[in-house]
């Protein structure tokens, strides 16, 4: 496992660890992913959106990382906080219709993105290994972080 860490800040610790274990509980239940794996998509989560919300470049998470995000959009109220509180304004999941593959050199620019911002990041969740063709990269039609 290859981690990068600038001030070790992550996903859990912002989440706390009531919303965390839920999280990656709902990786293993509804991905089937390994528990371990599961903390580690719900932490990328977490940071991706902290990211998003404040980020200069298009957001776009990898496969692995869209599962995180989307059990956490699944924890509404708790998303809303988030979102509030980091972006002061909700950030919509608007996925483009018909799909398409995810770009893969904004899912590497938002790896980036979250290593800038000092988060911890998991570098083997951060590919695009084209089976996953939903594009679920945007906010009301923009990128994550672009108002």
């Amino acid at each position: 496992m290859t981690t990068t860490a600038n001030d070790q800040r992550t996903g859990r610790a912002v989440a706390g660890e009531e919303l965390f274990d839920s999280l990656a509980h709902f990786v293993v239940v509804y991905n089937g992913q390994s528990p371990e794996r599961a903390q580690q998509i719900a932490d990328q989560a977490v940071a991706f959106l902290v990211t998003a919300a404040t980020a200069t470049v298009p957001m776009v998470p990898s496969d692995d990382v869209d599962l995180g995000l989307h059990a956490l959009i699944l924890h509404t109220k708790e998303y809303a906080a988030l979102c509030e509180r980091y972006a002061g304004r909700f950030l919509h999941h608007n996925p483009a219709p018909g799909g398409g593959a995810r770009d893969s050199e904004k899912v590497a620019a938002s790896a980036r993105a979250m290593k800038a911002a000092g988060f911890m990041v998991f570098d083997e969740l951060w590919t695009v290994d084209g089976t996953n063709l939903a594009q679920c990269d945007s906010d009301c039609g923009r990128p994550y972080g672009q108002a």
